[in-house]
């Protein structure tokens, strides 16, 4: 692809220009690293995007205090890739995770490995979800497979035992103590990955009244009616169609008369897991609203609303004990004189639905679920503040946190650092085309197969195997994706260009999908 050259001129100046003359501290030479990573947190419900449906105080000052990537984007949008792509900084094809069925080759080189051989100390408490036992960390302490809201089970080296409490609490509480405990002589690198926010949304008993009785506004495309674009048509992630009323809203009757496909998954898991004290407080606020849900006897577009707004509520509950962790975790570095010589990341594995073109769940390439939040927080010395709008992907991940760390970035990552675009001092040339390639169909979601490029301004995606179709945005005057100009005579030309670049790209990235159609 053609760079674009960026003068990266210090963040906080973006829009006043390069002034600032003030003495700056030196950059530590082996900063610590914490990498917050939460799951299927979309960017519209987090205050520092996108402020209509909640605050989000905890996660807002990590951008306030550092730097909001505006354009941060993932390379395959479901969890186990994901998490691939950020611990090697290659893309899926290139790691061999392509979808949640692989298991991920744990001998491969990631960024956990080098930093070990480059004297850090490194842990992983959490969601890991990809099958092979963790490798390149000196302690680990993980969810099996997607992990349970309550009373979760965790897996370390000596075995799976459970824990009394709420899982976003439990995960805190092991980061904090494994950081009490690291070899103080050390510098450290401490990934934190979260369930939260992950399907089926369970909030803490303390919140589940927390937006109780808020009505969200429908997103205007929630009725989308798909036209001209046939992928979008046939998935299996409508609110209307496919959401669980029980497995995924909780509408477990005591009489058994919602009987859903998916009641058994929650009646049987995730609700007999609850101590009996945390059954109670969960029961005094749902049988009202199963009562009551039971007496409406919804229908149509009613209903569909209805499961809308009751899947915002869990949801969102579940983003505020998220966002209080994470400032109990920012607390913790504040009151041990780490916050200084410290790079806090926080992103999610990808974005999410809340509802947009009927929606939820991930795996498009539209912006929704290709989208991801990224918010970074730098060690003294960095002139890090304020939005980058330059186009970001997880990618990116692995060489930025080489690079801070001084470890020369092995030429087989497919990434860059970020750290030219953060450093005052430097000028930056950056890439104007991110490539996407997801992969996971015949599956739960019924997501087709596809790949695609995206410019500051336009994307192209070609959507294939039991289907062959494209389809092109205008994303300045279509930002939501509804208009597919693929085919028309206009923008015949166009997309000419943006297969040759899609092609640059994949040759790029040595993505074989060329020599398979």
């Amino acid at each position: 692809m053609n760079r674009n050259l960026l003068l990266a001129c210090g963040l906080a100046s973006f829009a006043a220009g390069c002034t600032s003359s003030a003495p700056r501290d030196e950059k530590p030479e082996k900063p610590n690293i914490i990498f917050i990573m939460t799951d299927d947190h979309s960017f519209q419900t987090l205050s520092a995007y996108d402020n209509r449906f909640i605050q989000t105080p905890g996660l807002d000052r990590i951008a306030n205090e550092g730097v909001t990537f505006t354009n941060s984007f993932v390379a395959n949008s479901i969890c186990a890739p994901s998490r691939a792509v950020m611990l090697t900084g290659k893309h899926s094809h290139a790691n061999g995770q392509r979808d949640n069925s692989d298991t991920f080759d744990g001998n491969q080189q990631t960024f956990p490995k080098l930093l070990q051989q480059a004297g850090y100390q490194t842990a992983l408490i959490g969601k890991w979800h990809l099958r092979s036992q963790p490798t390149g960390f000196d302690h680990w302490n993980i969810l099996p497979g997607q992990g349970s809201y309550y009373n979760p089970d965790f897996i370390d080296e000596n075995g799976t035992t459970r824990y009394d409490g709420y899982v976003t609490d439990v995960i805190t509480d092991f980061s904090t103590e494994w950081l009490d405990q690291r070899d103080k002589d050390k510098p450290f690198c401490m990934l934190v990955h979260h369930k939260a926010v992950h399907r089926v949304w369970m909030p803490p008993t303390k919140y589940l009244n927390e937006f109780k009785d808020q009505k969200f506004p429908l997103p205007d495309n929630f009725y989308d009616d798909y036209e001209g674009r046939t992928a979008a048509a046939g998935q299996e992630m409508s609110i209307i169609k496919d959401m669980d009323l029980v497995y995924d809203l909780k509408m477990l009757d005591e009489e058994g008369d919602i009987k859903t496909p998916y009641r058994s998954y929650y009646e049987k898991g995730a609700y007999v897991r609850m101590t009996d004290e945390q059954r109670a407080a969960w029961d005094a606020v749902y049988d009202p609203i199963i009562e009551d849900f039971k007496a409406q006897n919804l229908s149509g577009k009613e209903l569909a609303e209805w499961k809308y707004n009751r899947y915002m509520q869990d949801y969102l509950a579940c983003v505020r004990s998220l966002d209080d962790n994470v400032g109990r975790l920012l607390k913790y570095l504040d009151d041990n004189g780490l916050a200084e010589n410290t790079l806090v990341v926080y992103t999610s594995d990808q974005g999410f639905y809340m509802g947009e073109h009927g929606w939820f769940d991930k795996r498009f390439m539209y912006e929704e679920s290709f989208r991801t939040p990224l918010l970074m927080r730098f060690p003294k010395g960095y002139d890090a503040h304020g939005k980058i709008d330059q186009l970001v992907q997880n990618i990116d991940y692995a060489p930025t946190f080489l690079d801070l760390a001084g470890v020369t970035v092995p030429e087989d990552i497919q990434g860059e650092s970020l750290l030219p675009l953060v450093d005052g001092e430097q000028t930056a040339e950056w890439r104007d085309g991110l490539y996407y390639h997801y992969y996971e169909y015949p599956a739960e979601h019924a997501v087709k197969r596809h790949y695609g490029i995206r410019t500051d301004r336009y994307k192209l995606i070609h959507f294939y195997n039991d289907i062959d179709e494209w389809e092109l945005y205008d994303l300045e005057n279509d930002p939501t994706e509804m208009n597919n100009l693929y085919g028309k005579a206009e923008y015949q030309e166009l997309a000419d260009k943006l297969k040759v670049e899609l092609r640059k790209l994949q040759e790029q990235y040595q993505d074989p999908i060329l020599t398979q159609q």
